[in-house]
């Protein structure tokens, strides 16, 4: 007699590999919808208003700009994965195993390097120098409150004579634990991020191979026959 012991198990199902995540700009996608609204806005009424040539220059304007606007707001995407990079910009998407990247660069923008040498720039995850500078202040803020010694409190939690709000906290210190690590942008936290998956997973073989760029025709075929719809129309007169 068989015990459910001596019975071969059910096979277990392989562990799905994490998902990738996802970089892209708030700002570029919101900027994107508006000029799509008023640029659909615009074309319709001109081609449905408009007399003459109007509805066909309309038109071909809305072939062109539509992609372009897509392309430049909506499509840019960095995709993180355990083995892969994806960089989906506005006109290619380049995909870079973790053993073929060099290096992860930030400057005045931010860019992949492989290591033949080539440069991509990661048009999702730009560089805010507004945000650097915001986040170099509060750096030197959390800085100079870890430098300052705290004043010893008593048995009822408040700072001796010079408290004044008992165990309110007061408005006198701080009402929270000062944060340890330095202050980083969103930007630049995300290249850390990457930075760190690549020096960790670089040596692993699931992550080598060859990096790989394929263009938009999607974004490129209706955009240059928009191009030169419009051309052909405004050389006709």
């Amino acid at each position: 007699m068989t015990t459910p012991e001596d019975q071969p198990s059910a096979p277990q199902p392989p562990a799905s590999e994490p998902a990738d995540r996802v970089h892209r700009s708030s700002a570029g996608i919101a900027g994107g919808v508006l000029l799509l609204g008023l640029a659909g806005w615009l074309g319709i009424d001109a081609i449905v208003a408009g007399e003459g040539r109007t509805p066909w220059l309309a038109l071909a304007a809305l072939i062109l700009v539509v992609p372009l606007t897509v392309a430049f707001t909506l499509r840019p995407a960095v995709y993180v994965g355990q083995d892969r990079l994806r960089v989906r910009n506005p006109f290619r998407v380049i995909v870079l195993p973790w053993g073929q990247v060099a290096a992860l660069r930030s400057g005045y923008s931010n860019e992949v390097v492989a290591r033949s040498g080539k440069k991509y720039q990661l048009w999702a995850v730009p560089v805010s120098l507004r945000a650097r500078k915001s986040a170099a202040r509060r750096e030197a803020r959390a800085a100079a409150e870890r430098s300052t010694p705290r004043e010893p409190r008593d048995g009822r939690g408040s700072r001796g004579s010079r408290g004044g709000f008992g165990g309110l906290g007061g408005f006198g210190g701080s009402s929270g634990p000062v944060s340890e690590g330095p202050v980083r942008s969103a930007t630049d936290r995300a290249m850390d991020e990457m930075r760190a998956l690549r020096e960790s997973r670089e040596k692993e073989e699931s992550a080598q191979g060859d990096v790989t760029v394929r263009w938009a025709w999607e974004i490129l075929g209706p955009a240059v026959a928009g191009a030169v719809v419009l051309g052909i129309l405004l050389a006709v007169g």
